[in-house]
């Protein structure tokens, strides 16, 4: 199994020891050095959280300067379910050691995805065998859930937002993601941001913000 490494950080802005983390999980082609770019925009509410935006560990095919959680060759529902799914040891791993690491739990944990970071957060936090705080996925969509069940499994609060001209993931994967996830009995938060490609825009940034501070207070 591959191993994940630290691609980029920020530490708790109170200076203290980590109450949280925040794990950033970048698209396809992108970089932790990247997805860390969030952090600062939400320390102020989460000031005792340690932001981790690992890369992913297979260099890119398409991309040289970026990184990948498998490679994108087919688009097919099947394919991306056996991508998600070949990825995930590795992130849940990285996972069980920072959370050994700094003596946190998995209720102490959030899940952030861009693209295909956010088929990684939302694969991962539907099979921990304990609920994560809270997944927000950016731009994304739901790989698989037929290993799944409505009566068993962790059913973390979920915050979807996609803007509604990607055209790299078509908007109507968010919609598809809710029913999913609504299925099997998690409560979904959708925001669709209008006139938006595959990006955030400040609107969902706040969100997302508001969203984990939320998280973490319960």
């Amino acid at each position: 199994m591959p191993k994940i490494t630290n691609g980029a950080s920020l530490q708790p802005q109170s200076g203290a020891a980590p109450k949280q983390i925040i794990l950033l999980l970048h698209g396809y082609g992108s970089s932790g050095a990247d997805m860390i770019g969030l952090a600062p925009h939400w320390q102020d509410a989460l000031p005792d959280a340690l932001f981790l935006a690992p890369h992913a560990p297979q260099r890119c095919a398409m991309m040289s300067a970026g990184y990948q959680w498998w490679p994108l060759a087919e688009f097919s529902p099947p394919a991306l379910a056996r991508g998600a799914a070949s990825a995930a040891p590795a992130i849940d791993a990285f996972i069980d050691r920072k959370l050994d690491q700094y003596g946190l739990e998995d209720s102490d944990l959030a899940l952030v995805g861009f693209s295909q970071g956010t088929m990684m957060a939302l694969h991962i936090g539907l099979r921990r065998p304990r609920s994560v705080a809270a997944i927000v996925g950016y731009s994304g969509a739901l790989t698989a859930t037929a290993d799944l069940s409505s009566a068993d499994g962790p059913k973390p609060p979920v915050l979807l937002i996609h803007g509604t001209d990607d055209p790299v993931v078509p908007v109507a994967a968010m919609d598809e993601a809710q029913k999913g996830l609504e299925r099997l009995g998690l409560a979904v938060r959708t925001h669709r941001s209008p006139g938006l490609a595959h990006s955030v825009d400040p609107v969902g940034l706040q969100m997302g913000q508001d969203f984990l501070r939320d998280a973490f207070r319960h």
